[in-house]
């Protein structure tokens, strides 16, 4: 993710605001279906938070944190507003908040699924249009990647990510709220790495390896 999110400042300096425009959009797309899925999980199981506060929505204006979106643009690193959770609903708290975290990750792998699929329906019909050709760039080589990115760096069991959610399903009760006490700590940690580089090689191996996986799947 963090190296689609570098060529877009390359996009711009080259001018190319096509591109650009694209992986805004490509953006804007992957936080908000990532978001809204964490809402109607919770909803699914239980909590109305999210629903009272409209959140189960695909408007990105719900959902765009704008600093952590210039962030993400300057450094690699950001984030959307965190839909609002209330564990008291769920049957099993820890349980209830795994499931939840987990629904915003895989929603990005099923919706790199999705674009490849498109781009795989529109190279059997042929370019007959520049318009369906743009489609076909911008779902296989922007938006697939891209969705790929977020999901696997959501995945990392680093407070505030969903992966220490989910991990923290399987800890002790003591173990996980001493993980989760130290999450403010867990941003720094991130930005560190994404100014390091070192989150953005290992994520970018992760990337090519998930990617090239769906994309055999149907090509």
């Amino acid at each position: 993710m963090l190296h689609y999110l570098e060529n877009l400042f390359h996009a711009l300096d080259l001018g190319s605001m096509r591109d650009a425009a694209a992986r805004i959009a490509a953006v804007l797309l992957c936080l908000t279906v990532h978001e809204t899925c964490h809402g109607l999980a919770a909803c699914a199981l239980g909590d109305p938070t999210a629903k009272s506060r409209r959140r189960l929505s695909l408007n990105p204006l719900r959902h765009i944190d704008w600093f952590g979106l210039l962030m993400m643009f300057a450094v690699g690193f950001g984030w959307a507003k965190p839909v609002p959770v209330d564990p008291r609903y769920f049957k099993d708290p820890k349980r209830g908040m795994a499931l939840t975290a987990l629904a915003g990750p895989v929603s990005n792998f099923l919706l790199a699924v999705l674009a490849i699929a498109i781009s795989k329906v529109i190279y059997l019909c042929g370019y007959y249009h520049p318009a369906l050709e743009a489609v076909f760039m911008f779902c296989l080589y922007t938006l697939a990647p891209l969705s790929v990115g977020l999901g696997l760096f959501n995945l990392l069991p680093i407070p505030p990510l969903d992966g220490a959610k989910v991990l923290g399903a399987a800890l002790p009760d003591e173990a996980y709220f001493r993980v989760m006490r130290y999450e403010r700590y867990g941003m720094l940690a991130l930005i560190l790495l994404s100014f390091t580089g070192v989150g953005s090689t290992v994520i970018s191996w992760g990337i090519m390896a998930v990617y090239r996986g769906l994309f055999n799947l149907f090509y």
